[in-house]
């Protein structure tokens, strides 16, 4: 059987929504144990031209919703990026992924040739949908999880490539 859009897609999308939602639990643990306030965990960053903690998890869910939104041909639900701290960000990846689960395989049908543009403020990227997920949505996700890591590991918290990685091959 060959994998389809929906399964290249949203169970790999809402995996990885999992595991960035399993380091920000960790990360309000050192919070609290290091009594550090939550938002300057949140407004963290690795390099001073680089977005904060909260922007890469805002970017990582918006590219997860954005993808089930375009792919699936429903509307893109709005949040406004407004977290401070990170229980806000973890209120930020429920919501996505609720998103992502109420979407179903059938919808996903015949969506690897749909036309998708994205409009930036400097550029305007045209893909098909298999391209939109190959291409963009998945190198951009992944960018921004491992981002997001990399500050949460470079200020302390303990966490490494297993929460990274999460649950796989069943194990």
């Amino acid at each position: 059987m060959s994998l389809s859009m929906y399964g290249a897609s949203v169970p790999v999308l809402r995996h990885g929504l999992q595991n960035l939602r399993a380091i920000l639990a960790k990360a309000v643990a050192f919070s609290d144990s290091k009594k550090v306030a939550s938002e300057v965990i949140a407004g963290s960053r690795l390099a001073i031209d680089m977005v904060p903690l909260s922007k890469q998890v805002q970017i990582a869910c918006d590219t997860a919703k954005g993808c089930g939104a375009r792919l699936s041909g429903v509307e893109n639900p709005s949040f406004a990026d407004d977290e401070k701290t990170l229980q806000e960000l973890l209120q930020r990846v429920d919501k996505t992924l609720a998103f992502l689960e109420q979407l179903s395989p059938e919808q996903f049908a015949g969506s690897e040739d749909k036309a998708i543009q994205l409009n930036f403020p400097s550029i305007t990227l045209n893909f098909n949908g298999q391209d939109y997920l190959q291409q963009f949505v998945l190198p951009n996700f992944y960018f921004h999880v491992s981002t997001a890591y990399g500050i949460l590991r470079h200020i302390g918290v303990d966490i490494g490539k297993k929460d990274y990685l999460g649950a796989i091959g069943g194990v």
